[in-house]
């Protein structure tokens, strides 16, 4: 009989992104519900902020997602801490890059890639042993609305994040058949750093904004915040979901890509016009 219920309160998890963010909201809540929860991420003030804020068990570590090597001694340690089997694997570090193609600079492409694709296959790699091996536990790995879904200026954010949901989807084919899943988390917009700690060289629609004008432009329209998400990202993994989408806006794109393949962007754009709108004006929306 398939099972119903993947409990999560109580039992042991290892967080990445942990610092802030969505990474914070699931290191929070799961603390709250008596986790034991191994963090990591690569800014050590703000993982010692998240730190600070936990009510139970925490293991913390410094980690560059990147380092596939430190990923393996991170899961070794973490292995150390147990005492009990770990119960998810979230993979949740990320960064941003806004440019066109056109104008897209290699390096910045390679940083987000590395971070944001290779740190989910690292820490995959690094914990899926520990999983197999107590033939238990949940790998969930965070991808994006935008891999469902191609943006303008967003080539290498949609290339990393739709790699993340083709990784997984595959690992959980591969795990069919055993104690071990593994999930895509697909969130909308939530209200994050992640658009002021981008790497933006220039405007790339070409209006002249700065950083700082598109970082609360995109914070403006946001529609969850980071412990929304966690709640739903939790509930979902909890109830054995193979997919979970974090926000109406998620709901949007999801709907929008089936029905509209190849257009579903005119109805996206004509959509973040309003909300912008309705922002400026200070309207509720």
């Amino acid at each position: 009989m398939p099972r119903t219920r993947r409990p999560l309160s109580g039992h042991p998890v290892m967080i990445t992104g942990a610092a802030s963010g969505i990474g914070r909201g699931l290191a929070q809540l799961l603390s709250r519900r008596g986790s034991p929860v191994a963090i990591a991420d690569i800014d050590e003030s703000g993982l010692k902020q998240t730190a600070a804020g936990l009510s139970g068990r925490v293991f913390t570590r410094v980690l560059d997602v990147r380092d596939a090597d430190d990923q393996l001694a991170f899961a070794a340690e973490v292995r150390e801490w147990l005492t009990a089997p770990l119960a998810a694997v979230f993979n949740n570090a990320g960064v941003a890059v806004s440019s066109s193609v056109l104008d897209a600079v290699p390096e910045d492409d390679e940083w987000l890639r590395r971070i944001n694709f290779d740190g989910v296959v690292n820490g995959t790699r690094a914990f899926l042993p520990i999983l197999v091996e107590q033939d238990s536990g949940v790998i969930v790995n965070t991808s994006s609305v935008y891999g469902l879904a191609g943006m303008p200026y967003q080539s290498a954010y949609c290339a990393a994040k739709f790699a993340v949901r083709g990784f997984t989807d595959s690992l959980r084919q591969e795990l069919r058949g055993t104690g071990v899943s593994a999930v895509t988390v697909h969130p909308g917009g939530i209200t994050t750093n992640i658009a002021r700690n981008a790497r933006i060289r220039k405007d790339p629609e070409g209006l002249g904004r700065t950083h700082e004008q598109m970082a609360a432009q995109f914070e403006a329209i946001t529609m969850t915040s980071p412990e929304k998400a966690a709640e739903i990202i939790c509930l979902g993994v909890e109830r054995v979901k193979a997919r979970i989408l974090v926000g109406p806006d998620a709901y949007l794109f999801d709907v929008l890509t089936r029905v509209a393949p190849t257009h579903y962007f005119d109805v996206i754009a004509v959509l973040q016009r309003r909300l912008e709108a309705r922002a400026k004006s200070g309207a509720t929306v």
